[in-house]
């Protein structure tokens, strides 16, 4: 298959953050990584550290009512399922919306 010139090929650090972004909605958390902040969770390569990382530094409250293993699991579980979906379709861009805002609405939020 050729592409345009100038056609955008997806990263896979695009594709990974997205499907992180994804698993968040997917698992009702209101997060979401930016380009930036998912480069600089990046410099921790395993990304078991990196979310346990993430978890200790900007949601610790979730760590006093969740097994921080437990959410790690789940999380990279999610992941996996949307990088199937993510690398399935032959999308010439990554899916970049913003998961978070997508639940600004709901109640009880």
């Amino acid at each position: 298959m050729q592409h345009a010139p100038n056609a955008y090929l997806p990263t896979q650090a695009d594709i990974d953050c997205s499907a992180f972004n994804a698993a968040f909605h997917e698992l009702g958390l209101r997060w979401h990584w930016d380009e930036d902040t998912y480069e600089q969770l990046a410099a921790e390569p395993c990304e078991r550290n990196r979310l346990r990382q993430y978890l200790q530094r900007m949601q610790p409250h979730l760590l006093r009512a969740y097994d921080a293993e437990f959410l790690t699991d789940a999380i990279l579980a999610a992941k996996q399922r949307a990088l199937r979906q993510l690398t399935a379709r032959p999308a010439p861009r990554p899916h970049r919306f913003d998961w978070a805002a997508a639940r600004a609405g709901d109640s009880g939020f």
